[in-house]
């Protein structure tokens, strides 16, 4: 483990004289994907082949980010599996002493890819699942034969000595059906399940009237989740949607506190969706390093701690455990990420999630399916 999560910040940070290290980096390889799917929370403009970091680039990144004191790596895309030189990549993360995930849809993976992998010494894997139903699998990837391919996948990797994680992307078409899905994992023998409802930015804000479950279906949904617990032996995360909250959560743990993400093209973020933040630059590992962008770049710095917050957020006793919330969903809903997260009950933008909800007890429209731009 390295060092460097004990050391100072440069002096040069603005007002910032303790600044932790970041735990976790999100590395989006590309934006690349064989599938489709209208949840998806990349961004509208998706970053083509062309734009993406080379080898040697991610290579100092990940160098990097062990120097700067984070401890995992979540290789991530689209389909991260798209790069042929993912194998390559982890194998560099795990020489600099990084865990290593993978998210990945499965689609890509062969004995083959597998091997090469285990071979480099990946630690983990999260295999996505839109449905237990293969209709409607299909319908939600915007692919056809998705599920069988998926099931494959998920036989190979427990065949392996990597261990599994099921995410299951839960939205108001599948949420009947959880306890399948809970069969499922069990059935396939995993010992760890992500149970996510749709977070909305990107595609799936844009199909978030197809998407958002009820009041009624999420209860149902955590009453599903109690009832699994019961029976141990498999471990639950369970996400719910923000906008039935009451108070929002800590945005990535707070913005510029624990997460940083590299895009495909080498902008680091706070944030996945922070590149929808109008008048800001963002920094790039091309022409910067990690420990620069962490302390010292203007978008880091522009909502870190409490000297930002407006009211109410500034004189609420929660402002140093929720941080104001998410500035992308205050964005999205608002069109200013400086104000309050509208999820907040006290929000005086609490009325755009009221309105929002009222699209779950409305017919559904037809998906608008992730697509790279003509």
């Amino acid at each position: 483990m390295s060092s460097a999560s004990a050391l100072s910040p440069p002096s040069t940070s603005p007002t910032f004289t303790s600044i932790a290290a970041p735990m976790s980096l999100l590395a989006e390889l590309t934006h690349r994907c064989p599938l489709a799917c209208p949840y998806c929370s990349n961004p509208l403009d998706l970053e083509r082949r062309s734009a993406e970091l080379p080898r040697e680039i991610w290579e100092r990144v990940l160098e990097e980010a062990a120097e700067l004191g984070v401890l995992q790596v979540h290789f991530s895309g689209g389909e991260p599996m798209s790069r042929p030189d993912l194998s390559a990549l982890v194998e560099k993360a795990r020489s600099v002493g990084l865990y290593t995930n993978l998210i990945t849809s499965g689609l890509m993976l062969t004995e083959d890819t597998l091997r090469k992998l285990d071979e480099a010494g990946l630690d983990h894997i999260q295999l996505s699942f839109q449905d237990v139903v293969p209709e409607e699998a299909d319908l939600l990837a915007g692919v056809k034969n998705v599920q069988p391919r998926k099931l494959e996948a998920a036989r190979l990797i427990m065949q392996s000595d990597i261990p599994l994680t099921l995410n299951f992307v839960l939205q108001r078409r599948n949420m009947e059906r959880m306890p399948a899905m809970f069969h499922l994992a069990r059935q396939l023998g995993v010992h760890r399940v992500e149970m996510a409802c749709a977070q909305y930015y990107g595609w799936a804000l844009k199909n978030r009237p197809a998407l958002l479950p009820t009041r009624a279906q999420l209860d149902q949904a955590a009453a599903c989740v109690a009832e699994e617990e019961k029976k141990g032996g498999l471990a639950i995360d369970f996400v719910t949607p923000d906008y039935y909250a009451d108070r929002p959560k800590p945005c990535m743990g707070g913005w510029g506190r624990r997460f940083l993400n590299v895009s495909p093209s080498g902008r680091v973020l706070p944030c996945h969706a922070a590149e929808t933040i109008p008048n800001v630059a963002f920094p790039n590992v091309r022409g910067a390093s990690l420990r620069e962008i962490w302390y010292d770049s203007e978008l880091f710095n522009k909502f870190r701690g409490i000297d930002w917050m407006p009211r109410p957020c500034s004189s609420c006793d929660r402002r140093e455990q929720d941080w104001g919330g998410c500035r992308c969903q205050a964005l999205a809903l608002t069109g200013n990420a400086a104000n309050t997260d509208p999820v907040c009950s006290l929000s005086p933008f609490h009325d755009r999630v009221v309105k929002a909800l009222e699209e779950a007890n409305a017919p559904a429209p037809p998906f608008i399916y992730r697509r790279f731009s003509s």
